[in-house]
């Protein structure tokens, strides 16, 4: 038998696969394909403090093994999240993330102090995203404010556990290490990549906000380079995503140094893909011989 069981600071995951934020909604989009208690963990859909409507459409297009996208992160707001979505998301067996964002060091806090307090079992900082023009990767990019930020939230949460997502427009090593260093429990990365995209015959780009982010598969070796770094910087764990499409991609990620992985982009051309990943690990396990996946973390041989 294999052990997929993963610790990420006080979070217990059954096994290491868990959905990336933005991506599969607050739960329900998921539960028409399959039983989302299967997961790792839920990763939900970044929140706000007050509802944002996103960015003007449109908002997406495919790229060569890849998309980018300008939501803008749009969302519901933390009064409509509480009362509705994590409810509903807690009818299953999973670890709930909250994914939180805004545009202020006070409204982060604020964020935190009310989801640690409805018993979510992670919040996931999000101070990577490029889709929006003020707050989001901002605060990812300076690294003073960004460890005051996280030293902040640190201080408003007492019982979830403390996840920062990492821009990977910024030097990873260091501010893996500087959230460490701020009270972090974990780091995840990475986001999207800043990129644009041209309609060659209308001379326009493909999103209305220009540039968007870019995700799929045409990121992955960035991100597998990006968690190496990161985890050779720090002793918290590190979640790993960017490009995760089959089982081996995931064990890629681990064998760079990440103990749980999250898939995003995948999910939109197959919802199934998060359980097929799942499938894959354990196959390679067994295959290989190994009974504890947390064997697999950080074994890349340089």
């Amino acid at each position: 038998m294999t052990d997929l069981r993963v610790g990420i600071g006080s979070l217990k995951l059954k096994n290491p696969v868990m959905t990336a934020s933005g991506t599969a909604g607050y739960g329900a989009e998921l539960a028409e394909f399959f039983d989302p208690s299967l997961l790792g963990a839920l990763v939900m859909k970044g929140i706000s403090l007050e509802p944002w409507q996103g960015n003007p459409p449109p908002r997406i297009t495919e790229t060569p093994c890849g998309m980018i996208n300008s939501i803008g992160l749009q969302n519901v707001g933390l009064e409509m999240f509480l009362r509705e979505k994590l409810p509903f998301a807690r009818q299953w067996d999973v670890p709930v993330i909250a994914n939180i964002l805004g545009t202020s060091a006070d409204e982060y806090v604020r964020l935190a102090a009310e989801l640690d307090g409805a018993g979510v079992e992670g919040i996931e900082l999000n101070v990577s995203c490029p889709n929006i023009k003020k707050g989001g990767i901002s605060f990812g990019r300076d690294m003073a404010v960004f460890a005051r930020l996280v030293g902040a939230v640190r201080k408003t949460v007492k019982s979830a556990a403390l996840i920062v997502k990492l821009t990977p427009d910024a030097p990873v090593a260091e501010f893996a290490r500087a959230a460490e260093e701020s009270g972090a429990d974990a780091v995840s990365l990475i986001n999207s990549i800043p990129a644009m995209a041209i309609d060659v015959n209308t001379r326009r780009p493909l999103v209305k906000n220009v540039i968007g982010g870019l995700s799929g598969p045409a990121v992955k070796p960035i991100a597998v380079r990006m968690v190496y770094q990161a985890s050779r910087a720090v002793r918290v764990p590190v979640i790993g995503m960017g490009g995760i499409t089959e089982g081996r991609d995931a064990v890629e990620f681990m064998l760079a140094g990440a103990h749980a992985v999250a898939v995003g982009t995948a999910i939109f051309s197959d919802p199934m893909a998060p359980l097929k990943i799942l499938d894959g690990i354990r196959a390679y396990m067994e295959n290989h011989g190994i009974k504890r996946v947390s064997a697999i973390t950080g074994s890349v041989r340089t």
